[in-house]
Order: structure tokens, then sequence, then C-alpha cells
């Protein structure tokens, strides 16, 4: 009996990127699929020059349409002459006949047309994109799936590091430095990103990796258990511990629950924008009639063991670039030291005068942040200089200033167009060392009082850490952006209204 040969399908599609803003793109359709169809174009090429005609355009693309120079739209029935002076056509209709004289049509003038969700009748498909600054991977499964594609998509986005861009800057410098000709020059560039396509260095790293986060996982713990055995020891001798536990259940303030949820929406805030720890809870310690004199020093306490929580979810959820973390860590725990020195030294009437000059400053910050949200097109993100400056007077500042290192060093780092997830998570793990620093100074110093408005912080704040992280890694990056920018132009408002006297 002859065996039979079984010849698989395979995609023989060519893929190709197209200098589409050179070119004149007309979508025929104004309902949710053509708009879907002009957001991924606009997304990719925002100046191409586009036409869309459709007998009825909805809120969303007029929408677009508005907010864009390029778009000419025309209400009425598509006709053979809308396709003249066109070099590319996007069929956007639920009609499957007028998809189909749309294709016959542009084929007797030369023209690619894309019919949504009719395969059969595209010369070309429109992948899922993913875009890493200078870098696009798209993705395509020969017109069978578009969830399939849109799910590698997603897996992608969170597998390709942001960093990317910044390699292939470097790189484009590296070759322009090279001599010889093209054979010599590609088998360098080959043999410096050799170890890019090694698998076995990749698991190698990956593995390492793993090695390294179980042993900052454990030194974490270790520590946490260290340092609340040691303040707990200090302050309770051990043979009183247990009437002490029990005392002190039982002499909870009715206000306690309240401070748990304090604690909780402070560090939702904080964990999820890189700041606002202080704003909100001390707005919600004052509504609840805590002693004003009680609230610095217990958020400043509460702090260190929420943003330890918040800064190792961050880690955990992949939100935090390493190379941006070592960058600020050293100068943020040596301005917080010099700042709790220095408060300690000559008291906090020179704070009073350093915080309205910095709330000006990222009143500022803030403002820019919004406009950028609300900006047309995406910015490129900008090279920031003196990071560790800028971090030791976050840290310097959030000490000597009663707090800061969110609203400096977060909206510094996002207005010059830097992804908010990766800022937001290096900035909040880093925060943790900085906060520790300046804790550890004011602890050896004036002690800790105040312990169920403390504790009420610290445990709210450890149930909000990783729900905020996961946020962090799930809100659209124009929402991000414009809650980051309310938040520096809240701080800083109350800042000033503080210093002219009116809180």
């Amino acid at each position: 009996m002859a065996e039979t040969t079984i010849i698989k399908e395979t995609n023989q599609l060519f893929p190709v990127f197209l200098k589409l803003e050179q070119l004149r793109l007309l979508i025929i359709g104004g309902g949710n699929v053509g708009a879907e169809k002009l957001t991924a174009v606009l997304t990719n090429s925002p100046a191409t020059r586009i036409k869309i005609v459709a007998l009825q355009v909805n809120n969303v693309v007029r929408a677009i349409a508005e907010r864009h120079d390029n778009i000419i739209v025309v209400e009425e029935a598509y006709a053979a002459k809308h396709l003249d002076n066109i070099d590319i056509v996007i069929v956007a209709v639920n009609e499957k006949s007028l998809g189909a004289q749309i294709k016959a049509d542009a084929q007797k003038r030369g023209l690619l047309v894309n019919v949504a969700d009719t395969p059969e009748l595209c010369d070309f498909y429109l992948g899922s994109i993913v875009k890493k600054g200078n870098l696009k991977v798209a993705v395509s499964t020969n017109g069978k799936s578009p969830t399939i594609a849109k799910r590698i998509k997603e897996t992608l986005n969170e597998v390709l590091p942001d960093e990317l861009d910044e390699v292939l800057d470097n790189m484009e410098a590296i070759r322009k430095k090279m001599n010889g000709n093209f054979a010599k020059k590609v088998q360098e560039l080959n043999h410096i990103t050799k170890s890019l396509s090694l698998q076995e260095n990749v698991e190698e790293k990956n593995k390492g990796e793993r090695h390294w986060r179980r042993i900052a996982t454990w030194c974490l713990f270790a520590f946490f258990f260290m340092f609340v055995g040691y303040f707990i020891l200090s302050y309770l001798p051990l043979n009183s511990l247990v009437d002490n536990i029990k005392t002190g259940i039982s002499g909870l303030d009715s206000k306690f629950y309240w401070l748990i949820l304090a604690g909780f929406f402070a560090q939702l805030v904080d964990g999820a924008l890189g700041m606002g720890y202080g704003v909100v809870s001390t707005t919600v310690l004052m509504s609840l009639g805590v002693n004003l004199s009680a609230i610095s020093g217990s958020i400043h306490t509460a702090e260190m063991f929420s943003s330890g929580a918040s800064g190792y979810s961050h880690y955990k959820f992949g939100n935090v670039n390493k190379k941006l973390f070592k960058a600020l860590l050293i100068p943020g725990i040596i301005g917080a030291v010099v700042g709790a020195y220095l408060l300690s030294r000559f008291g906090d009437q020179y704070a009073n005068y350093i915080r309205p000059l910095i709330a000006s400053y990222t009143m500022l910050l803030g403002i820019r942040i919004l406009i950028i949200a609300f900006r047309k097109g995406q910015k490129k993100p900008q090279k920031v200089k003196r990071v560790g400056w800028l971090a030791g007077a976050g840290g310097f500042l959030d000490s000597f200033g009663g707090g800061g290192w969110g609203p400096l060093v977060t909206s510094t780092l996002i207005s010059k167009g830097r992804s908010p997830r990766f800022v937001i998570g290096s900035v909040s793990i880093t925060e943790f060392f900085v906060t520790l620093a300046s804790a550890l100074t004011f602890f050896a110093m004036i002690g800790v009082s105040h312990w169920q408005v403390i504790l009420g912080l610290i445990i709210g704040g450890l149930i909000g850490a990783p729900i905020a992280a996961r946020l962090v890694g799930k809100l659209p990056m124009k929402t991000m952006f414009i809650a980051v920018g309310v938040m520096v132009v809240i701080w800083s408002l109350r800042i000033l209204l503080k210093a002219v006297g009116v809180f």
C-alpha cells in the first residue's frame, strides 16, 4: 500500500514594513472596526495621509479625525471615484458584497487592499505590533486567528524590555565607528551580539537571576523579622511580652480599623503612582483626629515597612528597571542620611523654606506630565542626565523636608517620557532603602511612639502593596500619566498652601 505524503500548510506571507507616511491611505467604513484600523495606523505611522469614506462616522472616529490635520472625513456612500489618488486601501464594512466590489475596483487600479475579517479578499494583513522604541515586531497567524496574534503580542510586550531601545542606540553608535568593508562590519557586529542568540546563556542568566531573587527574598524576610523582634524586645521585656500583647489587643482604639484602611489606600496610591503615601495618609489621619505631632513620625516609621512590601511586589511583577535602580540607590541613601542628620542638628526651621521651592518645581513637572498625557502622539523618551544627583536630592528632601521622594524623582523621570510602569517600580523599590536609612537615623534620636497608628498603617500598607504593584502593569499608559500628573499637582498645591498658612 502506497504511503500518502501529507504536506503541512505553512505561512507563506512575506513580511514588509511600509513607510506608510509616504503613501496615501483610504479607509472605507466609520464604525468600530474602522476606528480600530485607524487607531492601529496612527499608533505606528501618525503622519500618514488618511481619507475616511463612510455614510456615517461614529463619535470615536470623528474625535480622532478632529485631533489630526492629516485625516479627511468624507461622509457619503462609497464610489469608485474615492480610489483616485490613493495608494493603499483598508475596508472596514460589514457588508460582504460591498467589500468584494471595493476589492474588484481596487484591483483594476493595481491597489493593495485589506478587507476586515475576509482573508480571501486581502492582499495583505494588519498584524499585531509590538513596539519598543525603534524596535518593532509584527505577529501574523496567516489570517487564521487574530486573537492568538493579540495574545502573543501581549506576551512579547511583557518579555521584551524597554531598554532595548537604548541597546539599539548603542549598536548604531558602534556601527558608525567601525572601519572596513561591509562584510567585516557584519562579522564584528555578529560577534558583539552573539550572546543574544545563545539559548544556554539566556537559561544560565535566568537561573542566576532566580538564585539571587531567592536570596533577596529570604534576606528581606530575615531583616523584617529581625527588625520587628529588636523593636519589640527593646520596648517590652520578654517575661511580660504575652501580657502586654493581651493588654494591647484589648486596648485597641475604636479607630484602629480606620487606621488600617488609611494605610491600605495610602499604599495603593503610592504603589500604583510612585508617590502620594504621605498626602493620603496625612489627610486620613487628620480627619480621624490623630495628633499632628504623631502623624509625621508614625507615617515615616510605617512607610519603611509598606515601601519594603511595595518594592518587593514591584520586583516580583517585573516592574523594576535594574539599571535605574542601581543608579538611584546609593545617592538616595546618602541624601536621606544627610537630610536626617541636618534635621536633627538644626530642626525643621530651614525645611519650611526648602519645601515650597521644591513644590514649585514639582508643580511645573506635574503640569508638564499632564500635557504629555494629552499630547498627540507619544513623547520620545529622553536620556535623564545626573540621575544620581536627582536621587540624592529626593532622599534629602524626604528626610529633611518631611517627604517628597516620589513627587520629585518619579515626576522628573516620567516628565522625560520614560515608561511610568518601570519608573514607578524602580523608584518604589529604592524608596524602601531610602526610608530605612532615614528611619534608622530618626529611631536613634527620638525613638518610636504612637504604636497603634504605626501598626494600623503597616497592616494596611502590607495588604495594599501587591495590589498596587499589579495595577501598574495593567493601567493604560495615558491613565498612568494623568494619575501621576494629578497627584504631583495635588502634592505641590498642598505644600504651597501650607507655606502661606492656608493649612
